[in-house]
């Protein structure tokens, strides 16, 4: 029964979760630091990787920047994380890299899990897919969270593709545009001129 509510409250979390994402398209986005939002959404992720054994691996993106909206960025990589950490084996890593490709930046999370079978890759980001509803069953999950990095990708102009095969784990890639170092630079700057403004006002 408590298992049951669990499963509803985690469904009904992840509904508003979407509901945000489908209706918050803001004109004007932010700067957002790469490092920032692994490193929250690898927190958030700890918990459940910390009771399985799993290591989330994460590595420096050397100031890597995006325009977009953190709190969007954060919950689609917690989702990659999530699933990751549900369908690994106890004791594996789940790894987070990044590389700059151009004007994009590339976000992937990697797994050592069961894989997907190909006549399933199509249909996964749908809202409620499952590729396992027995074990999505026992790990609590709603079907929601690949979609939601989907719309979260579409949001900031940027796609989500997985590379998998049966046996041999999974890898979700976020791809989005990249901000140009001369934009996060005159960003750092104007944020240092208003510090001392208001120091100087104090």
């Amino acid at each position: 029964m408590l298992d049951e509510a669990h499963r509803v409250g985690n469904t009904i979390d992840d509904l508003l979760s979407l509901s945000r994402v489908e209706s918050d398209q803001a004109e004007e986005w932010e700067p957002v630091e790469v490092d920032a939002v692994i490193a929250e959404a690898a927190a958030r992720a700890a918990s459940a990787a910390e009771q399985r054994g799993i290591l989330i691996e994460t590595r420096p993106t050397d100031g890597l920047s995006v325009r977009g909206d953190a709190r969007q960025l954060v919950s689609a990589l917690f989702n990659l994380l999530d699933n990751a950490v549900k369908y690994s084996d106890p004791g594996s890593s789940v790894v987070v890299a990044v590389d700059r490709e151009g004007n994009w930046v590339e976000l992937s999370v990697s797994d050592s899990g069961p894989g997907i079978p190909s006549r399933d890759l199509d249909r996964i980001f749908e809202r409620f897919y499952r590729v396992d509803r027995a074990r999505s069953r026992e790990t609590g999950g709603t079907g929601l969270g690949l979609a939601i990095v989907r719309h979260v990708a579409n949001n900031h102009g940027g796609v989500v593709s997985v590379d998998s095969r049966e046996g041999e784990g999974s890898t979700f890639t976020l791809r989005l545009p990249a901000l140009p170092t001369s934009s996060v630079a005159l960003s750092t700057r104007a944020a240092g001129v208003g510090a001392e403004i208001e120091r100087t006002a104090i």
